[in-house]
């Protein structure tokens, strides 16, 4: 599996959201300069978020974008099924897929298990969590984790 710019953009722009804390909406601009991306860009990934119910889209003069619900209420599992095109690791484990083909190839367990692993982990990380920097901490692992790989 391989998190696009859209996933991770996507990821940053409901955090710039929730940082700005406002009953008022943000416009799509403001979020772009802050963020370093065009906002051309973020159109794109915007109208997925709305679409998905993730962002309220408010039109006008005064208008822009904010979450539709509280920071905690978001995993970072439906932020990236919301922009990517599949978070399967293998083809054979996305969708639409022959069982016939998985049924034949002996390691799809392997990676069938190593996707529930990852996919557990994005469902148990939400908005909150990474803002307040405790998305490491959900597994006793990463208690000394200094964010090297």
């Amino acid at each position: 599996m391989r998190i696009s710019t859209k996933g991770r953009y996507a990821l940053m722009v409901l955090l710039d959201l929730a940082e700005q804390a406002s009953d008022k909406p943000v416009s799509l601009r403001s979020v772009a300069e802050r963020q370093g991306i065009s906002e051309k860009y973020l159109e794109g990934i915007v109208a997925r978020l709305s679409t998905a119910k993730l962002v309220d889209s408010i039109r006008g003069k005064y208008g822009g974008y904010k979450l539709s619900k509280a920071p905690k209420e978001y995993t970072v599992m439906e932020v990236l099924l919301a922009t990517e095109e599949s978070m399967a690791i293998i083809a054979t484990l996305d969708e639409g897929v022959s069982t016939d083909t998985v049924i034949s190839e002996k390691t799809v367990g392997f990676w069938a298990g190593l996707q529930n692993y990852i996919h557990d982990y994005l469902e148990g990380v939400t908005l909150q969590d990474i803002i307040d920097g405790t998305y490491a901490k959900l597994d006793s692992k990463y208690d000394n984790w200094d964010g090297s790989i």
